[in-house]
């Protein structure tokens, strides 16, 4: 598989990724959902360091974590709760907003960090980036201009700050993202595999307290889409990495296909949800897509 097929697979199981979220969580318990999609997930990374020492050679070098230091665990575990708070945010925004405009919301994840970037690294955006910025903005407020449409005031609504909050904690997890594999010099797969197995210890008093109705809480009810999540998420980092292995693959390109992720979401939240005005919401989400390349790429 070439690494732009590669990443067109990443980018479309990043959708379903999307909708299995919606699908899980519609008329559903937040947290239950959370927890067993994140358990599920480490499942399948336990399964792949035991592989890999009891039979070395059969999992893909580039999913062999390297052994890691106590304090470098540490830091692991602080991008896991990073991580399980962006989540948190984002699940119960999914929920309750329709997923058509949750999900072009969610892409404008690397607006925020590169904003962290400029404040936090002091870098300068180039004449690319900033048509990047201002057609992404311009974007967000002509889907907010749809949303009143549906009863849904951007400037009002907890459920859009819920995925705002969530964006820009993902915006914080990117930055440090940028140090753990620059600065500390740890490899992919070990902040991939040991963030994934901390998830569900960072979630597991959330659970609890769910479990335990230590506040008022709606039913739970499991679905085939739960493991979905994970098994989703896992198949687009997969394909992700391997289209990064291509030592012809350009990484500004490669993160740019991958927003393709969100018309993926987008045109299955209306033909799966029956969501309504689609054709007014699709030239702010192109909008968004176009504006978040451009970003990149600059």
């Amino acid at each position: 598989m070439s690494w732009i097929a590669a990443s067109l697979v990443s980018a479309f199981f990043l959708g379903l990724y999307d909708l299995s979220k919606k699908h899980a969580l519609r008329d559903n318990a937040v947290l239950p959902v959370l927890f067993l999609s994140t358990l599920c997930g480490a499942a399948v990374w336990l399964a792949l360091l035991l592989l890999g020492l009891a039979a070395p050679g059969v999992v893909p070098a580039s999913f062999v974590p390297e052994a890691l230091t106590p304090a470098q665990h540490g830091l692991v575990f602080l991008k896991s709760m990073i991580v399980a708070l962006s989540w948190a945010f984002t699940y119960f925004g999914i929920k309750h907003l329709p997923l058509s405009l949750a999900s072009p919301i969610r892409a404008t994840g690397p607006l925020w960090t590169l904003g962290g970037a400029l404040v936090v690294l002091g870098e300068r955006p180039s004449w690319l980036e900033n048509t990047g910025i201002l057609l992404t903005l311009a974007s967000f407020y002509g889907l907010s201009v749809v949303g009143r449409s549906e009863g849904v005031h951007f400037h009002r609504n907890k459920w859009v700050g819920c995925m705002i909050a969530g964006t820009l904690c993902g915006a914080v997890s990117g930055l440090y993202d940028k140090y753990l594999l620059g600065t500390v010099g740890l490899s992919a797969a070990a902040v991939q595999a040991w963030f994934t197995l901390y998830l569900p210890v960072v979630l597991l008093p959330l659970a609890v307290g769910w479990w335990r109705q230590w506040w008022p809480r709606n039913m739970f009810h499991w679905r085939w889409s739960i493991p979905f999540i994970a098994a989703s998420l896992l198949v687009a980092d997969f394909v992700y990495f391997e289209a990064l292995r291509n030592p012809a693959a350009l990484v500004s390109v490669v993160s740019s296909l991958r927003r393709g992720s969100t018309l993926v979401a987008f045109a299955g939240s209306i033909w799966l949800f029956r969501e309504g005005r689609g054709g007014a919401k699709l030239p702010a989400v192109l909008g968004i897509v176009a504006g978040i390349v451009l970003t990149i790429l600059g």
